[in-house]
């Protein structure tokens, strides 16, 4: 009586349970793809923090317009103090807003959480507009250093304009591989970057002259327009970095690290290659132009 019982309570199998039944082999399958699903990919300390430079600075291109500007220790100084003035502040509140927000949407999030959804939408256009107009000054500027190597994409031409869209399409084609893969393609083009301004820094060692690194210029008027547009065009776009909090791993923890040696990256990615140009070379400003950095190096023994 008490088996009738209670095999009257036991429920019946649903229709899920009857094609388990049916077909094990089918249902082993799906579980076995499920189990090996594999999470979707972070991007990690390191290629974070190259990400970080890359939107923030790239390199000391560039940054000859603020000798051009203001002489040689007004930049040095300039370099030395706006990363830690202006990059700091900004860095930090990137990191704790990243780590509050971790979605990609970033400074919009923020602006969108205190403000409503307009400002967040007008944020996130005129962002976009900046980025855009910014952008497209970098492989024209490239191209500025490549022309020593290859004069012939020196000069306005086909030659030239095939260079600047082939970087552009290239650079642009490498975002669809994903952020993961965006991050360690970063991380390489960073070493491949640096590696040049690395090399000449160390050949500048014997002949530097550190007198000139505190040398000004006498009887020329300083354009400090200049001056401060060519240290916020390097030093600036720390926020950037908050659009892809949502693919950081443990953002509240990666993020301040990265920052922190991004900070102490893009000040020395500056500072070294300036500090050996200036100490070896005896050039007015007027020749510190897009590319000097790359002429200095060639005037160095083995280079």
């Amino acid at each position: 009586m008490t088996r009738e019982i209670a095999m009257t309570k036991q429920p019946p199998q649903t229709h899920t349970q009857e094609q388990q039944d049916e077909h094990p082999q089918l249902h082993g399958t799906i579980m076995s793809s499920e189990s090996h699903h594999q999470p979707k990919r972070k991007i990690t300390l390191i290629p974070l923090v190259f990400l970080i430079y890359f939107e923030v600075a790239g390199g000391p291109y560039g940054s000859e317009q603020a000798v051009r500007a203001a002489g040689p220790l007004f930049t040095l100084l300039g370099f030395l103090i706006f990363p830690l003035a202006w990059g700091v502040p900004e860095s930090l509140v990137t990191a704790e807003l990243a780590a509050a927000f971790p979605g990609n949407g970033g400074f919009v999030l923020w602006a969108e959480h205190a403000f409503g959804p307009l400002a967040g939408s007008l944020l996130g256009t005129w962002k976009y507009l900046s980025i855009t107009i910014n952008i497209a000054a970098y492989p024209a500027l490239v191209v500025d250093y490549l022309g020593g190597v290859a004069p012939a994409i020196a000069e306005p031409g086909r030659a030239r304009t095939g260079a600047v869209i082939g970087m552009t399409l290239l650079l642009s084609l490498l975002n669809y591989a994903g952020l993961s893969v965006v991050g360690w393609g970063a991380m390489v083009l960073g070493v491949v970057s640096l590696a040049p301004f690395g090399l000449m820094t160390a050949m500048a060692v014997p002949k530097l002259r550190p007198r000139r690194w505190a040398s000004q210029v006498e009887g020329r008027k300083k354009d400090w327009r200049l001056f401060f547009n060519t240290l916020f065009w390097n030093l600036n776009y720390w926020d950037s970095a908050s659009t892809m909090a949502g693919e950081v791993e443990r953002p509240g923890r990666t993020f301040p690290r990265a920052l922190a040696a991004a900070v102490v990256l893009i000040a020395v990615s500056y500072l070294l290659p300036l500090m050996a140009a200036i100490g070896t070379t005896d050039a007015s400003p007027d020749a510190w132009v897009n590319g000097y950095l790359a002429d200095a190096a060639g005037t160095y023994k083995g280079l």
